[in-house]
């Protein structure tokens, strides 16, 4: 019977291999179609959320892009609107340039009304009040220029010439002070023998003029010229806050008027160093009136450098300050208008060369003219 079962069994097996290999591709094939269904539609399932995406991304970007567009127009719009309104150009201006454009409209105003005034008082001659009233409170203008005439022992003669001829005493002497700004002292130091009558005939005269600048410190002698003139300039511009600051000698008559307009077209100028510019010989001999000991260290051709005649000259505020805060190092040479010049040399200061104050030549509209 097994042997029987055997057998069967035995012829069955290539029976059972056929019908495999018949059975196996056509199951193999629905499997596999089965499986590609399925990755496509997972594919499909995928595809979705990235569309979806896509197309999130393209509204949004449709719209930022038009609410952009909207505030730019608005923009454009506000801006016009701005720019009519204000008048300021073509762009929108930051908070910091509308501050500066105020400041800038504020010193217009103030420069405006100080020309008109200018005018004002050119054309009646410098004879304009010399305070205002400004934000309800009482304003005294600094004066615009301080003259220091030098004079010396034994020249009362010339001062009361001088008095009586562009000064003035008394009432008159501040009338020109407070009307035209201009301020005139004698400038004088003290004896070499302190207390003696030379000093005491100064005291006196000052006390019945009061038109003196008395230097105490300084010792009245022809060779000590430039260092009176050190001393002039840092003294005045420690007592008063002027404009410009002038030396003269005392056999000088001095045009005020011409010279108030002068000085008032150089009011831009900070640090200006006015007068009659020359540029003479360098005497060397010590027979020679004009004798220079430091001769040798201007060259060999002994020619001084452009410097104002000693007759009349001017300085600004700022060129004064220098010479007061500097005096103690400031080189001086034989003659004080050499000396001066020497000191703004070095210095960005702006020379100008004034026919006007050439006091010899006579010239028309002159500020100075030799008495």
């Amino acid at each position: 019977m097994l042997t029987v079962l055997s057998t069967e069994i035995v012829h069955l097996a290539p029976l059972r291999t056929q019908i495999g290999n018949r059975l196996r591709p056509q199951s193999i094939t629905m499997v596999d179609k089965m499986q590609s269904r399925a990755s496509s539609a997972r594919v499909f399932r995928s595809r979705i959320p990235t569309l979806l995406v896509s197309m999130f991304a393209t509204f949004a970007s449709i719209y930022v892009a038009g609410r952009l567009w909207q505030d730019s127009e608005n923009r454009v719009y506000l801006i016009k609107e701005l720019d009519r309104i204000i008048g300021q150009g073509r762009s929108v201006i930051s908070v910091d340039d509308t501050l500066k454009i105020i400041a800038c409209r504020e010193q217009h105003k103030k420069l405006s009304a100080l020309e008109m005034e200018l005018a004002a008082a050119r054309q009646e001659g410098f004879t304009s009040m010399r305070s205002t009233e400004i934000n309800g409170t009482d304003y005294k203008r600094r004066p615009l220029v301080v003259i220091g005439i030098f004079t010396t022992f034994g020249r009362k003669n010339n001062r009361d010439a001088i008095r009586k001829a562009w000064m003035g005493t008394g009432a008159a002497l501040k009338k020109m002070e407070n009307e035209k700004g201009i301020i005139a002292r004698f400038v004088i130091g003290r004896s070499a023998n302190r207390g003696d009558s030379l000093d005491r005939a100064i005291d006196n005269e000052n006390r019945q003029t009061k038109d003196f600048i008395i230097l105490d410190t300084h010792v009245e002698a022809p060779e000590e010229f430039p260092k009176k003139a050190k001393l002039f300039f840092a003294h005045a511009a420690e007592e008063w806050n002027a404009e410009f600051y002038s030396k003269v000698n005392d056999d000088v008559y001095v045009n005020i008027d011409a010279l108030g307009g002068t000085l008032a077209t150089h009011l831009d100028k900070p640090r200006v160093y006015m007068g009659c510019m020359k540029s003479g010989e360098v005497f060397s001999e010590p027979s020679q009136k004009w004798y220079e000991p430091e001769w040798w260290k201007f060259g060999d051709k002994k020619s001084y450098f452009r410097h104002a005649s000693g007759e009349m000259y001017v300085i600004s505020q700022a060129l004064a300050k220098f010479v007061s805060i500097n005096r103690a190092i400031l080189r001086t040479y034989a003659h004080d208008d050499i000396s001066v010049g020497s000191w703004f040399i070095g210095i960005d200061v702006k020379h100008v060369d004034e026919a006007k104050f050439c006091c010899s030549s006579w010239t028309g509209g002159a500020i100075c003219a030799g008495v």
